[in-house]
């Protein structure tokens, strides 16, 4: 297969610290050949940094450029994701984008359905879902042994985790706080579970209340008279066959654990949680508790480059899909919209 040439836009530390030296490794299949940020030297020194020939301030000039990329990875604020991945798709590359999706759910569908049309590959980075112990709870579900799912409980929670660095308090640029920083990770992995299907009754409540306040944080601290988004979200998911999600997220809440980030699944043959990974069920009539403690550490956002390159190849691929990450955003959207009434 021919190498793909990549760029990446947005010169922050995403890009320098994840997907940049994830690309490095990846060399057989992909080539990083331009940077793009909105200042011209923090894009140069990026590039400068990690070998990468070309730098440009302006999107346009780089797809007009000889260093037109095949492959755009999105790392741009949470309100920059739709124009920087619409202009891709406008521009005939494959789009992975960082999460959330968009802003919107309307913003995620128009990107889902341009990607369809052009006949390209938009997908979001997830890496989640690339655990070894997500990939062996879906293999529990495949083979029957959980049963039929009827009940998850997702957690993404932090107990005074609001970051004190960035825009992750601004509602304009973010779009919102907790839920779109951290529960997006675990309501993936909970749908991923249900075939991403679309619940039909949801109620949400949001709080700001340790933002607002102020506060010790353990990520730094937080100007609280800026503080424009929720610290937590709590949300019920119930789904036509009467599954149901019950989902907590939190940047700051009064809680034992500094984090947890894990899933309860309950099914009819058999229960799991996610992390560490165990299965609890019955076996010749007598309950059971299975663990895995032999399962490998993997690097989770090296398999989920490789997962969009596979589908940009046309090959199988667990990646996040534009259509899944539209699903996803206008579940996020009612949540938001629960929590308001």
């Amino acid at each position: 297969m021919p190498i793909l040439k990549a760029a990446i836009i947005g010169g922050g530390n995403i890009a320098d610290k994840n997907h940049i030296p994830t690309l490095k490794e990846l060399s057989e299949q992909v080539e990083v050949v331009a940077i793009c940020s909105r200042d011209i030297q923090k894009a140069r020194a990026l590039a400068d940094k990690h070998s990468i020939a070309h730098a440009f301030d302006n999107a346009e000039e780089m797809y007009q450029s000889d260093s037109k990329p095949d492959v755009i990875i999105n790392c741009t604020a949470n309100n920059l994701h739709y124009p920087f991945t619409m202009q891709a798709l406008e521009h005939h590359c494959h789009v992975l984008c960082e999460k959330p999706p968009a802003i919107s759910s309307q913003e995620a569908r128009e990107m889902a359905q341009l990607a369809a049309s052009k006949g390209k590959v938009l997908a979001y980075n997830f890496q989640l879902r690339q655990t070894p112990e997500y990939t062996l709870l879906k293999k529990c579900l495949t083979s029957g042994q959980l049963g039929e799912i009827y009940h998850i409980k997702a957690r993404f929670l932090r107990r005074r985790g609001i970051p004190g660095w960035g825009n992750f308090t601004n509602k304009t640029i973010q779009g919102g706080g907790a839920l779109m920083d951290l529960g997006v990770h675990i309501l993936d992995l909970a749908l991923g579970l249900l075939d991403y299907r679309m619940p039909d009754k949801i109620l949400a409540n949001t709080y700001d209340f340790i933002g607002k306040a102020g506060g010790k944080g353990l990520m730094g601290s937080w100007d609280a008279s800026k503080f424009e988004v929720e610290d937590a979200c709590f949300a019920h998911l119930s789904f036509p066959d009467n599954a149901s999600i019950e989902l907590s997220t939190s940047f700051a809440l009064n809680t034992k654990e500094q984090k947890n980030v894990n899933l309860e699944v309950f099914g009819t043959h058999a229960g799991a949680v996610l992390n560490p990974f165990s299965l609890y069920g019955e076996l010749a009539g007598e309950l059971t508790d299975t663990e895995f403690p032999h399962l490998e550490e993997i690097d989770i956002q090296l398999q989920n480059t490789k997962a969009f390159l596979d589908a940009c190849n046309g090959q199988p691929s667990n990646i996040c899909t534009a259509e899944q990450g539209a699903v996803l955003q206008e579940i996020i959207e009612k949540i938001y919209q629960s929590a308001e009434k």
